[in-house]
């Protein structure tokens, strides 16, 4: 629970420091923006990391524990409980965002772009949106405990040092989860969504900033992003054709089904555009589909954990955690929207 709010607050910090360090352009701001990231990264990896020793142990004092692992599955299976609830799978996503954001400013063909404005703007707004996954799990911890109070049993998210409740036993995975393909297709799926913040971000610094360059940035992490995407959407179709028998089709338009092909589609517009924004062409078009996916990727994430449609995806009822990914999609929405209306009359005047 202190790894969770360590990861929340040098995240926040992170995005604070960036904004100040853009703003003002005073080095120091930058360094520690950058050093409250790795604190950030260090922080969720081992949070992951004492999530999963749990989960193998089967520490079932701990909600997230009880509800998804259980001494009858398969240590495999253990570890694929990572990613069967909202905590664990949101945990999931804002490492991998971390993870990523590392990579793009210290690998490949990007290393070049780490000490530009661009590249500090994309790695302002990919900090910005992790922290945002991050308060979640910090309204509702992963490792939330059962604990006495009064006279019955209740869930503790908020003191890390109350005692636990002994439960000797964990009710396990959902049985519909228990197949080969859940250590697959959620893993993918995340990292082909985590993907799409880069180009995101990227895009909105060209926006900003109108830097050609963004394109180095968003082409390689958006194909990424669509490969991820295109696996996890075709192994999800094996694993419902295994599991729920719908008949001859791997495909029933499931509402979380249909959420997660519309930023597909988007994602395999860009990359046709991109051919051409080398040529001068598609300057307004690209940075809108970039934008357009990452937004329907968490329009997806929304319909999946809000319970508003009816779907065999469905993790709950609408919740304080729902009502959070709203207000960050109706944001990124109007900020978007900000933005590109900005760029397409400025073309305009040109």
């Amino acid at each position: 629970m202190i790894l969770i709010w360590l990861a929340f607050l040098t995240g926040l910090g992170a995005t604070v420091l960036s904004i100040a360090h853009h703003i003002s352009e005073r080095q120091d701001r930058g360094t520690w923006s950058k050093r409250m990231e790795m604190a950030c990264a260090i922080s969720t990896t081992l949070a992951i990391l004492v999530l999963i020793a749990h989960l193998l142990r089967v520490n079932a004092s701990y909600y997230y524990v009880y509800s998804h692992s259980s001494a009858d599955l398969a240590w495999y299976y253990r570890i694929s409980a990572l990613w069967a609830g909202q905590e664990g799978s949101l945990l999931l996503w804002a490492w991998a965002i971390l993870a990523i954001l590392l990579l793009v400013r210290y690998t490949g063909q990007t290393r070049e772009l780490a000490d530009t404005k661009l590249m500090n703007i994309t790695r302002m707004v990919s900090l910005g949106i992790t922290s945002v996954f991050l308060l979640i799990l910090v309204l509702k911890s992963p490792f939330a405990t059962y604990t006495v109070a009064g006279t019955g049993i209740v869930i503790n998210y908020w003191d890390p040092f109350a005692t636990p409740f002994e439960v000797l036993y964990g009710q396990g995975m959902n049985p519909l989860l228990r197949n080969p393909w859940m250590a697959i297709h959620p893993p993918v799926l995340f990292l082909g969504y985590a993907a799409f913040t880069i180009p995101f971000a990227a895009a909105v610094a060209n926006l900003l900033i109108k830097d050609g360059r963004w394109t180095d940035i968003a082409r390689d992490w958006m194909r990424i992003a669509w490969l991820f995407l295109t696996l996890g959407i075709g192994l999800g179709g094996f694993w419902a054709y295994e599991v729920l028998g719908w008949g001859a089709w791997y495909w029933s338009w499931d509402p979380v089904e249909t959420s997660s092909l519309i930023p597909w589609i988007t994602a395999t517009a860009f990359l046709h555009a991109r051919t051409r924004t080398s040529q001068g062409e598609y300057s307004f078009l690209s940075p809108l589909l970039a934008m357009a996916s990452f937004i329907l990727v968490v329009f997806a994430t929304f319909v999946t954990r809000s319970g508003m449609w009816a779907s065999v995806h469905s993790w709950q009822d609408f919740s304080m955690e729902g009502m959070v990914i709203a207000i960050f999609l109706v944001a990124l929405l109007g900020s978007s929207a900000v933005l590109l209306a900005r760029r397409y009359f400025s073309e305009d005047d040109d």
